[in-house]
C-alpha cells in the first residue's frame, strides 16, 4: 500500500512539473505550495534560508541586480507573494466594504475572493471581464439579490485581490475555476452571467451547472460548421510576450488615470454615454492591482489568448436558456455584425440591445438589473410549471 501511495504521489509531482517546467520559476511553486500553505514548511524560514544563501555567495551582500540563481529567485518570489496575499486577505476581512461582504475561497491552494448577497431564491453567479474584479458588479449585486435571488460574484485568479501565481492563464483554466466554485461554494446550478471574456468563460463549458447563461458583450466568435474541439497544444510565452508585458505594465502604472479619463471624455472606451462611471475609485483599484506580486504573469497571457472553441459550439443545446445583453456602442467590436451572426445561427436565443458600451451592467446598471431579474424570474416560473407536467406524464406512463 505504501509503495502504491509513493507511486501515485510521484506521478502527481511529475505531472505538476510537466505543466509548469516551461515557465521559469514556476516549478518551485508547483512542488512546495501545498506544504507551504499547510505550514509544513515555514514561508519565513524559506525566505531566511534563501537570503542567507545569497549573502554567503556574495560576500555578505545582496546584489542590486537580482538574485544569483533561478532557484533562489523562485523561492523568494513564491513565499513573498504568498505572504503578501495572505496579509491582503486578512486586511480585507478587517476592513469590509459597507455594501459587499468579501470572503476568501482556496482553490488549488490559491486565495480567491468572492462575495454573496441574499439568503433565499435561485443562485446567480456574476463573472467579470479581463482586468476587472467583483466590484465591477457593485451596483448589480444588491438589487438582483433584493429581487429574491442569492447573488454570487467572484474575482478570477490573476485579477483584483485574488492571487496572481506564476502560471499559464487561459480561458479554459478560468472555466475550470468557475466549475469548482459552483460545485464547492455555490452548491447548486446557477444562472451564469458574464461580461466580455467572463461571458465566454460561462458560455456552455459546464451546461449541467447552468440554469441559464447571460452574455453581456461576450468575447468569442461564431464559426459556421465547427463540430469538434480544436488544437489543445500547450501555449508558451515567448520572449517577445514577456517584454511586451513588462512594457505594458510600466505604461499602465504611470498612465492609467490619464488614459481612462481621456478615453471616457472622447466616448471611446467602455462607457461612451456614462463616462462618470469610470470614477476615481475604480481606477485606484485597477492601479493597486497592477502593483501586486505576479501581475506580470497575467499580462503575459494577453499575448497567448486563443478563444479557439467558438460560441456556437459552446451554446449548442442551450439556446432557450441563453440571454444576450449587447451594448450597441461597444468600441471593441461591431455589435450589429455580431448580433446578425448570432441571429443567423440561433433561433431561440433571447437578445436585448442596450444603448451602452462594452460594460452595460456598469454603465446602465438599473436597465441591466431589470433585464436580468425578469429573465431569472421567467425561467424559474417556467421550471416550476414544467415539474408538475413531467410528474403527471410519468404517472400516466406508470
Amino acid at each position: 500500500m505504501l509503495w502504491l501511495y509513493i507511486c501515485d504521489t510521484s506521478k502527481e509531482v511529475h505531472e505538476k512539473i510537466r505543466l509548469v517546467e516551461t515557465r521559469q520559476g514556476a516549478s518551485f511553486d508547483a512542488l512546495f505550495r501545498s506544504a507551504l500553505s499547510l505550514g509544513i514548511i515555514s514561508r519565513r524560514q524559506v525566505y531566511f534560508e534563501a537570503i542567507k544563501y545569497e549573502k554567503d555567495r556574495n560576500g555578505g551582500l545582496l546584489s542590486p541586480f537580482g538574485y544569483s540563481t533561478a532557484t533562489v529567485a523562485a523561492a523568494i518570489e513564491s513565499v513573498s507573494s504568498m505572504e503578501s496575499y495572505w496579509r491582503l486577505a486578512l486586511k480585507r476581512q478587517e476592513k469590509q466594504d459597507r455594501n459587499l461582504e468579501v470572503r476568501i475561497w482556496k482553490w488549488k491552494n490559491y486565495l480567491i475572493e468572492y462575495t454573496v448577497a441574499g439568503n433565499k431564491g435561485p443562485s446567480v453567479l456574476l463573472v467579470h471581464g479581463f482586468g476587472a474584479f467583483l466590484e465591477h458588479y457593485r451596483d448589480n449585486i444588491p438589487p438582483i439579490a433584493e429581487a429574491g435571488n442569492i447573488v454570487w460574484a467572484i474575482t478570477l485568479i490573476g485579477f483584483g485581490k485574488s492571487e496572481k501565481p506564476n502560471m499559464q492563464y487561459t480561458e479554459l483554466m478560468w472555466a475550470e475555476l468557475i466549475r469548482d466554485f459552483i460545485i464547492e461554494v455555490v452548491g447548486e446550478p446557477a444562472h451564469l452571467v458574464g461580461n466580455s471574456i467572463g461571458g465566454y468563460i460561462v458560455a456552455g463549458f459546464w451546461p449541467n451547472l447552468a440554469k441559464s447563461v447571460v452574455l453581456i458583450n461576450s468575447a468569442g466568435n461564431i464559426v459556421p460548421g465547427y463540430s469538434a474541439l480544436g488544437n489543445t497544444e500547450d501555449r508558451r510565452i515567448s520572449p517577445q510576450a514577456w517584454l511586451g508585458a513588462w512594457l505594458l505594465l510600466v505604461y499602465l502604472r504611470f498612465n492609467a488615470w490619464d488614459i481612462l479619463k481621456s478615453l471616457s471624455n472622447s466616448k471611446a472606451l467602455s462607457f461612451p454615454y456614462q463616462s462618470n462611471r469610470a470614477d476615481e475609485r475604480l481606477v485606484n483599484k485597477m492601479i493597486r492591482a497592477s502593483n501586486d506580486p505576479g501581475v506580470i504573469f497575467i499580462l503575459e497571457s494577453i499575448f497567448s489568448f486563443n478563444l479557439s472553441v467558438p460560441l456556437n459550439y459552446l451554446l449548442e443545446g442551450l439556446e432557450k436558456k441563453v440571454l444576450v445583453i449587447q451594448g450597441m456602442k461597444d468600441p471593441l467590436l461591431d455589435s450589429k455584425a455580431k448580433l446578425a451572426v448570432i441571429k443567423e445561427h440561433f433561433n431561440d436565443i433571447t437578445i436585448e440591445e442596450i444603448d451602452a458600451g462594452h460594460c452595460p451592467h456598469d454603465e446602465l446598471p438599473d436597465e441591466v438589473n431589470s433585464i436580468i431579474k425578469e429573465w431569472v424570474d421567467m425561467l424559474e416560473r417556467d421550471a416550476l410549471q414544467t415539474v408538475p407536467q413531467q410528474c403527471y406524464q410519468e404517472q400516466r406512463q406508470e
